[in-house]
């Protein structure tokens, strides 16, 4: 159980990368925001909401770029950089690492079945689309190289 006070200042730090997450957000940047230590904020963090700093700001990226693909005709290059992403190529790899899909296959995707969602609430077809975090990419690339789809379990001492 953690400190309801701390748990307000994670929240703040938590806003800010909702409300720009197009933002760099390095740890210290995040840390100063709720008034913690590096280190402290970075533990506390996973520790309130399951994944770290870095993944839930990627997680934002990756949901605002697939919901710019379904709802925008913006060329992709215009939507990695709205993100925030610094790469395409980086844009590129994540996305799929993290979706499974290209973003032209979501885009493609999305407007064959655009007809479809009109009768669902945007924030039902959001939740729906949201990428899985839970394990980090570099962990879906070496289960995708090593053949298996079940993230390895580590015994716990």
């Amino acid at each position: 159980m953690q400190d309801p006070e701390l748990l307000r200042r994670l929240l703040r730090a938590k806003d800010r990368m909702d409300a720009a997450s197009h933002e760099e957000w390095p740890v210290g940047r995040l840390a100063q925001v709720a008034g913690v230590s590096e280190a402290h904020f970075a533990r506390s963090f996973k520790q309130a909401f399951g994944i770290p700093p870095h993944r839930y700001l990627l997680t934002r990226r990756v949901e605002r770029a697939m919901a710019m693909l379904r709802e925008t005709d913006l060329p992709i290059t215009d939507i990695v950089w709205d993100t925030g992403w610094a790469s395409l190529g980086t844009f590129g790899r994540t996305f799929r690492d993290i979706t499974g899909q290209t973003p032209s296959a979501v885009r493609a995707r999305a407007e064959k079945s655009m007809h479809d969602l009109g009768r669902v609430p945007v924030c039902i077809v959001k939740a729906a689309h949201r990428p899985d975090l839970t394990t980090a990419v570099s962990e879906k690339r070496r289960q995708a190289t090593s053949g298996t789809n079940e993230p390895e379990q580590q015994e716990i001492p």
